[in-house]
């Protein structure tokens, strides 16, 4: 019977030494996002068990974009997703990161909403904004649109809201916010309610907002295999879309508290890059629209110094 017990117990301690080689080797790697629709795919990777099975073992932590820098500085946090000037303002500011894919590129997904007594641009000139902080995708597409019609950031007066509360505030008619800078799920909100508020201006009118992936060159260097896996799974995650788009709005829905009807309808104002989209993003248009976003971002004081572009993105991932 000793030996019996014996012999199970040996044979229970293997099992176990056997499991923890599998276990060990998943990496681990937390990862800082907001509630951005196009984003959504990086949490279906997780859900689905898509990095899973790529041997990762992923964290996502809601951050807003204005603090995930400093997540990123203080070790928190590997990697994140942003919109492309945002890696360039984060560098330029000691905060060293790589983007290695390309997450989306929004189709009227991100717009700027004003009171309905306002019918031009030009209009706003001594009005009160409502924008996330300086060095935020909502600040930048700001700037963006003022410049683009002549004017800049200091011909308006900018209240900090971040994309849901200033969608809110619209929706509410406050005193005193004569327009906001805000994305989807939430610009659909201000869609619904056009008593509220009208849509002067989207990505479609002034194409800026692109969003990549990136990491802390140390994870990078120490972890290309697990980098990799992170660009496979995002495109993984593209293809579940496309293979059961029903349970995948679902999944991605639920993690912003939308039902999957209403996931589906706020994603058709973005496109999702895949593989192919993305070699063809870094191959020109990335570079481009960096320098052009630098420059913005340098006349406007949200940096000193453009850093170097050219070290900003590492396109090894995607092939």
């Amino acid at each position: 019977m000793i030996l019996k017990r014996t012999l199970s117990g040996l044979a229970a301690l293997a099992a176990i030494l056997t499991a923890a080689p599998a276990a060990a080797q998943e990496t681990p790697v937390a990862i800082g996002i907001s509630g951005w629709t196009g984003f959504a795919p990086l949490t279906l990777a997780r859900e689905a068990g898509l990095f899973k099975k790529l041997g990762l073992d992923v964290s996502i932590k809601k951050i807003p974009q204005k603090d995930r820098h400093l997540a990123i500085a203080s070790g928190d946090i590997q990697c994140a997703a942003t919109t492309v000037e945002t890696w360039v303002v984060w560098n330029a500011n000691g905060v060293a990161t790589t983007q290695i894919f390309q997450l989306d590129k929004s189709y009227g997904a991100d717009g700027m909403v004003v009171k309905p007594g306002i019918t031009k641009i030009a209009e706003l000139k001594g009005k009160t904004m409502a924008a996330d902080a300086p060095g935020t995708a909502g600040y930048f597409g700001l700037a963006w649109i003022l410049k683009k019609n002549g004017m800049s950031v200091k011909d308006v007066k900018v209240v900090n809201m971040g994309p849901q509360p200033a969608a809110n505030a619209m929706i509410a008619g406050t005193d005193g916010i004569d327009g906001a800078m805000t994305y989807e799920p939430y610009l659909s909100a201000v869609r619904a309610k056009p008593e509220a508020g009208k849509i002067i201006a989207t990505t479609l009118d002034y194409p800026m907002v692109m969003d990549t992936f990136g990491c802390t060159p140390k994870f990078l260097k120490e972890n290309p295999k697990a980098a990799k896996a992170l660009a496979d799974g995002y495109f993984a995650a593209l293809d579940m879309i496309k293979a059961d788009p029903k349970k995948s709005f679902e999944i991605m829905g639920a993690d912003v508290k939308q039902s999957g009807e209403a996931f589906e309808k706020s994603q058709a104002y973005l496109r999702w890059q895949d593989r192919a989209a993305n070699q063809k993003f870094f191959a020109g248009e990335h570079g481009q629209f960096s320098k052009e976003a630098a420059d913005l971002l340098l006349e406007i004081g949200i940096i000193k110094q453009i850093p170097d572009l050219k070290a900003l993105a590492d396109t090894s991932f995607i092939k």
